[in-house]
């Protein structure tokens, strides 16, 4: 099965309020400009994440999001337990979200 945008939202409030709240003030503080909102910001990375492979949920469970700002920009990372290594993956931090 497929990432969602739920999925990372579950696992951004595991890391913490401070992940979504970041997320709400990227959006927030530009205006009047337009940034894409939270839900918008985790749809795409749940796609992005699904195409390189990590929505695998027989290899791959996905347990924390971190977001962090950088000037006008977010970065999310993430931790997954790859199950069948038994071992933690910490996925690159990626920016481009707008």
């Amino acid at each position: 099965m497929a990432l969602t945008r739920d999925d990372l939202r579950s696992a951004a409030e595991r890391a913490g309020d401070e992940p979504m709240q970041r997320l709400r003030a990227h959006h927030e503080e530009a205006y009047p400009a337009s940034r894409p909102t939270p839900g918008d910001v985790l749809r795409n990375e749940a796609d992005r994440l699904n195409q390189l492979g990590f929505g695998d949920a027989a290899k791959f469970e996905l347990l924390e999001t971190r977001v962090e700002r950088f000037g006008d920009e977010v970065e999310l990372t993430h931790e997954f337990m790859d199950k069948q290594k038994r071992t933690r993956v910490k996925t690159e931090g990626f920016r481009n979200y707008g």
